[in-house]
């Protein structure tokens, strides 16, 4: 089982917060490059939360 497997499966029925932590560690490092790095660091925050499944509705199917 892979880190990723293991993250996803601690976090599973929080992917809300962990959307929300995400986002608020990529403010930070937004915060201390002063937005020099805003679109990589907002590229990262995104394929972060779809990874962990933070961006889906709870309607939509689990992606495998």
């Amino acid at each position: 089982m892979s880190a990723m497997d293991k993250i996803k499966k601690m976090l599973k029925g929080h992917e809300d917060q962990a959307g929300k932590g995400v986002d608020k560690a990529g403010d930070m490092v937004d915060g201390k490059t002063q937005g020099k790095y805003r679109s990589q660091v907002d590229t990262g925050q995104d394929k972060l939360k779809d990874q962990l499944g933070a961006d889906r509705d709870k309607d939509d199917p689990p992606r495998t």
